[in-house]
């Protein structure tokens, strides 16, 4: 059995920590902040022990060797190493945020005095560097936006990728709701909120997706049978390619207006088709958050 890299990188605030616990809680040995020209040694000294499962956290503290990484794992990967690159992202805003909560200094702000405003777009600016300067390895792996999600919820989501087999393309189906924002992470999104709206039915409204009349109400419409059908033919066309390319996970978002029906509905119907010929996982973004 060929060791396991599990590579935790991503946006400052974004939750690497509360990642590499979980792996932490799901038997992984981890390491955080590993600078990367150690990274290959780390490798060889850990399989030389016998280990396994192994996750690794890097950041921007690194910035200066970061570029060394892909290589790094398309030697990794051509060594028979089981590499899994996983990029932790939010908006800008969630991430302005959690810097002014936990009162943290972001690693690449510069030591300032001043306060309020300027040191708030102190705050923007590091985090537009940190993206330009993490672009490239965001690029390689498989992107989560941790935005909307608690913890509990990020260590869920963490498991049950890496639960999914790893030679093979999974598809991650995630409904969201347009008025609390695009997830960073989709690779492709569907805008399906001209579909009847059953939130406008007194019965329905208070329901979700999930449930069968809402589900009955949505499958007496044409216009939501065409939708499936379009997305469907879309990925039907697209992931072979895709899986050939050696993409191991893509994003498709369904997005409607509260994330609650319309959205919730096509993406168990998608899940359900899609399953039966690929490594498949739902996520409600806006159900989970209730």
């Amino acid at each position: 059995m060929s060791l396991e890299l599990v590579l935790i990188t991503g946006m400052s605030g974004s939750g690497k920590s509360v990642a590499l616990r979980a792996l932490e809680d799901a038997g992984y040995f981890c390491v955080d902040n590993l600078p990367p020209e150690l990274l290959i040694p780390f490798v060889d000294l850990e399989q030389g022990r016998g280990q396994r499962r192994v996750a690794i956290a890097m950041d921007v503290r690194s910035a200066k060797s970061l570029p060394l990484v892909p290589a790094q794992l398309r030697e990794l990967m051509d060594r028979g190493v089981a590499v899994r690159p996983l990029f932790l992202d939010a908006t800008t805003d969630t991430l302005v945020r959690r810097f002014s909560e936990t009162r943290r200094r972001h690693p690449l702000s510069k030591s300032l005095s001043e306060t309020g405003a300027d040191q708030h777009r102190a705050v923007v600016e590091a985090i537009e560097l940190e993206r330009e300067l993490l672009a490239d390895l965001r690029e390689h792996a498989h992107a989560i936006d941790t935005s909307v999600l608690r913890a509990s919820q990020l260590q869920d989501y963490v498991k049950s990728l890496l639960s999914t087999p790893h030679a093979q393309l999974t598809l991650v189906f995630a409904s969201f709701a347009f008025k609390r924002g695009i997830p960073v992470d989709a690779d492709y999104i569907f805008d399906v909120r001209m579909l009847p709206n059953p939130y406008y039915e007194p019965e329905l409204r208070d329901l979700t997706g999930l449930d069968a009349p809402v589900a009955a109400y949505l499958q007496a419409s044409e216009e939501v049978d065409e939708m499936y059908a379009d997305i469907a033919a879309f990925l039907d066309h697209w992931l072979e390619p895709l899986a050939r390319n050696h993409r191991s996970y893509v994003t498709v978002g369904i997005g409607c207006t509260g994330g609650q029906h319309r959205s919730v509905y096509l993406v168990e119907k998608l899940a359900e088709e899609f399953g039966q010929r690929w490594t498949t996982l739902k996520r409600h973004r806006e159900l989970s958050s209730r």
